[in-house]
């Protein structure tokens, strides 16, 4: 199975959920003249031209995150020489035990592509023969704006698309991958800068009660009302998402240790105060303020810390990481 697996009539290439390359078949490497080491541990756009990352970027990793596949996507590659390979592309999301991976499969489009070449070049003469004629010109004027149409169209498509791939479904509020994207930009920024930003993580107490006690559909109506109120506290600079289930994050930029402690506090008693229909609801808060020894991932890993400390000390409480001694 092995030898028919690497010397299938098609290239088979595994990616990461970041488009690493995890493995490659042998028939793949033959397209493009290239060799394992080369392309193992690479993003799979080291092997595409700039204008098929874009393609890739607007509608690849968009239905992968809305539908888990994508089917008989067109892009050239790069072989080895610099020479463009046609492909058709079809990819597929895979999760195994907690393991996220995209399986891809390119099909060499090069015999398609000579009689495309013929049919276009048919094309060509006959509306070289159609311009000769007024009525076949008219025609062809309404099928240019047509084409207009639909090119407008597929835009305004691309750009919900990408809009969907960075908004949580529920809430409208940003989801988690537009906020890692962000964080890592504000950490870029601070190395460059200096200037602090904090860090929030909040996640509804005992929200699991509510989803036993009133059902799910109480549940989402609670999560929809808490991003309202995320959305009405902080400012339009503010960075508010979903990170996943009840859990919400908020990156406040240019805020230190102490405000960062009031603004967590004013957002705790504006939640508790609310006007819940089910009771009431509050949130415990784990804070952390970015130093010249963090990473982008630890800062998250900071604030998580500091939340597990405010459950642990009886939630609906805010812990900034400063008061915290990492021994715990």
């Amino acid at each position: 199975m092995e030898e028919r697996w690497n010397t299938l009539p098609c290239g088979y290439v595994s990616i990461s959920t970041q488009g690493l390359i995890i493995d490659v078949n042998q028939t793949f490497l033959d397209m493009g003249n290239y060799t394992r080491s080369n392309l193992v541990s690479n993003h799979i756009e080291s092997v595409m031209s700039i204008a098929n990352k874009l393609i890739f970027h607007t509608y690849f990793y968009p239905f992968i995150q809305l539908n888990g596949h994508v089917d008989e996507m067109y892009i050239s590659i790069k072989g080895s020489n610099g020479k463009d390979i046609p492909v058709l592309f079809n990819g597929k999301y895979y999760n195994e035990d907690g393991v996220e991976f995209i399986d891809c499969v390119f099909v060499h489009l090069g015999k398609r592509i000579d009689y495309e070449q013929e049919i276009r070049l048919a094309k060509q003469q006959i509306e070289e023969a159609y311009r000769e004629k007024n009525d076949a010109l008219a025609k062809m004027e309404r099928l240019h704006l047509e084409l207009e149409q639909k090119q407008e169209e597929l835009i305004k498509l691309n750009t919900l698309l990408a809009v969907l791939s960075t908004t949580d479904g529920l809430t409208g509020l940003n989801n988690r991958r537009f906020f890692m994207e962000k964080l890592k930009g504000f950490y870029l920024t601070y190395q460059q800068t200096n200037i602090p930003f904090s860090l929030l993580i909040m996640d509804i107490d005992h929200f699991k009660l509510v989803n036993d006690t009133w059902g799910h559909p109480i549940g989402d109506q609670v999560l929809i009302k808490l991003a309202q109120i995320l959305t009405e506290f902080f400012q339009k600079e503010d960075v508010v998402a979903r990170y996943g289930g009840e859990e919400f994050v908020v990156i406040i930029p240019v805020e230190g240790e102490e405000e960062s402690i009031k603004v967590a506090e004013r957002l705790r008693m504006a939640i508790q105060t609310a006007d819940w229909e089910i009771g009431e609801i509050t949130v415990s808060i784990g804070v952390t303020t970015s130093n010249p020894n963090d990473t982008d991932l630890s800062i998250l890993a900071k604030a998580d810390k500091a939340l597990y400390v405010s459950k642990a000390n009886g939630r609906n409480r805010v812990t900034h990481t400063k008061y915290l001694s990492y021994t715990e």
